[in-house]
């Protein structure tokens, strides 16, 4: 093994400086990866502008993170061996002993760290992980496929089973992006009637082939009204984090209809409390998930068919891929690749 590795750092808040930092041996609990891909979430767009510019060393962002165990500390499970390809979502490890732990709200660990936020991520070719918070990769999906759905696949997933809807009821799904894209194929593979719902006619083609029934134009015509001339919805999946926007919507829920949020921005949600309990409305936060929901995640994706749409780019450009993944121009996950003579740099061979 290499003494040395490349990452990606935030070394200034809203930039990434490529460097070389000494090997990390994993410690207790933990094991070392060989990155093969890391796809680009927008969250990393907060962990990269609003990174704490007196760390030391500067933190490494991305948590949609694939690789190869390389190193394995102590007291790790027999469950994680060399050479075994993982994953790791934003939820870098349970700690096993909090009170969330112990009711089995793994997701939910008041001690679990966030991945390239409050520990380092993939956008580098080594990176530590707690090996609590790791998830086996199906053989039927490549790295630069997984990558994704280790956030926004497990995301839209969960909140979909959380939705309360059954097949056949109507689901819409608010925002068609990086998580929206997977909501809509998920969606139309557990058997629900799906509305997509976004502004401009440019994504209307691909939310349709995504898995749509019906794509409602918010430009051009009233999406609440649209979703009561269809029944109602049984659920919203709201991948956005405008809240005036996601409150507007609220009207387009049938009676017992559920609105389930993804979307973790700053905007107060508005909800009149007479329609809230005059159909006995409920509004949902929904977290990513846990390892063994992420890897239920991967397993109905290889069952159906389901993939993420990516653009890939290599390592070394990771800014430029930052940067089309917040202009909005991805269509719809941006992923990090290493080159093969990166791993086998890594791996201590030319």
């Amino acid at each position: 093994m290499k003494a040395t590795y490349r990452a990606m750092q935030i070394t200034t808040p809203g930039t990434l400086e490529l460097v070389e930092r000494k090997t990390p041996q994993p410690g207790r609990g933990e094991v070392l990866l060989a990155v093969e891909a890391c796809g680009i979430c927008g969250a990393d767009a907060s962990d990269i502008e609003r990174a704490d510019p007196s760390l030391r060393p500067p933190r490494v962002p991305g948590h949609e993170v694939v690789g190869r165990i390389i190193a394995v500390g102590e007291g790790t499970s027999s469950l994680w061996k060399l050479g075994q390809r993982v994953g790791v979502g934003r939820l870098g490890g349970h700690c096993n002993e909090c009170s969330q732990c112990r009711q089995g709200q793994f997701q939910l660990c008041e001690n679990q760290p966030v991945v390239g936020s409050s520990c380092d991520g993939g956008y580098a070719e080594m990176m530590i992980a707690r090996s609590t918070g790791l998830v086996s990769i199906p053989d039927e999906l490549n790295s630069e496929e997984a990558a994704p759905i280790l956030c926004a696949g497990v995301a839209t997933f969960n909140a979909l089973k959380k939705s309360g809807a059954e097949p056949g009821d109507l689901i819409a799904v608010l925002g068609i992006g990086g998580l929206g894209h997977m909501a809509l194929q998920y969606a139309r593979r557990m058997g629900f009637k799906v509305a997509a719902v976004g502004r401009g006619q440019d994504i209307a083609e691909d939310a349709l082939r995504l898995g749509a029934h019906v794509y409602i134009d918010t430009d051009r015509e009233d999406a609440t009204g649209k979703l009561r001339t269809m029944g109602g919805a049984r659920a919203i999946i709201a991948t956005i984090g405008q809240g005036e926007t996601v409150s507007s919507l609220l009207a387009g829920l049938s009676p017992r209809g559920r609105l389930v949020t993804l979307g973790a921005g700053k905007d107060p949600l508005s909800v009149a409390t007479g329609q809230l309990v005059g159909d006995e409305l409920s509004l949902l936060g929904s977290i990513t998930g846990t390892p063994f929901e992420n890897e239920k995640t991967l397993g109905f994706s290889v069952l159906t068919s389901v993939r993420p749409q990516i653009e890939t780019m290599p390592f070394e450009q990771a800014f430029d891929a930052y940067q089309r993944m917040k202009s909005g121009l991805a269509k719809f996950r941006m992923v990090l690749t290493m080159e093969a003579r990166h791993i086998a740099r890594i791996n201590g061979s030319d």
